[in-house]
């Protein structure tokens, strides 16, 4: 068992390091959730399975705080609704079940946050369709190759493995340091910082981690 958990560890830490060549899209990222919220706009989230968890997570390390007491910023997850999720999927099909919720509280210049390892969810591609549809920025948190999602969004993030547990944990990564950069933007200056200061916090941060 001790010999596996350092054959574990040593691979999560091989896909992290190489995660470093994302921080320039990491950066972006912040710097789109910042604005949008600095105009009054919202980020909304959704993913299934474990990203699901990922999505509720991050809108409330938004809307709570993840490390300094601040304002609550305006961010929603389209996972923690079941009455929602269950009524359209028996009414519409699981692959509305995000898109119609989209549809009913999106605004244009929200910007939707999904996460899929692979990049091919059919609720997550409808989503991106429907937000596409009403001006809505999107991005993808993926696995190496992006999947079908890769062509489809404005910013895509897409950790560079193919093995499921190992994205999902740099993904985790990725969301707290973009949570963190947008709570400074506001708890610090009051202001968007500049994309260049995001990208070098994107780099040390992961070099770090």
């Amino acid at each position: 068992m001790e010999r596996d958990i350092k054959k574990y560890l040593d691979q999560a830490s091989i896909v992290t390091q190489s995660a470093k060549v994302m921080a320039h899209d990491i950066a972006k990222t912040a710097q789109a959730c910042i604005e949008t919220i600095a105009r009054g706009n919202k980020v909304i989230w959704c993913g299934n399975g474990g990203s699901a968890a990922d999505a509720q997570h991050m809108a409330a390390e938004l809307m709570g705080k993840y490390k300094k007491d601040r304002a609550p910023l305006p961010s929603i997850s389209l996972t923690v609704d079941t009455s929602a999720i269950t009524a359209i999927g028996n009414d519409y099909g699981f692959s509305q079940v995000f898109a119609r919720q989209l549809m009913g509280i999106g605004d244009a210049g929200d910007l939707l946050m999904c996460i899929s390892t692979s990049g091919n969810s059919e609720n997550i591609i409808e989503a991106v369709k429907t937000a596409g549809n009403m001006g809505i920025t999107t991005v993808a948190l993926t696995g190496e190759t992006g999947g079908k999602l890769a062509s489809m969004v404005n910013i895509l993030l897409n950790v560079p493995s193919t093995e499921t547990n190992h994205i999902q944990e740099v993904h985790l990564k990725i969301e707290h340091m973009i949570c963190g950069f947008v709570e400074n933007a506001f708890a610090d200056i009051g202001r968007p910082q500049s994309t260049g200061d995001i990208v070098s916090k994107a780099r040390n941060s992961i070099k770090a981690a």
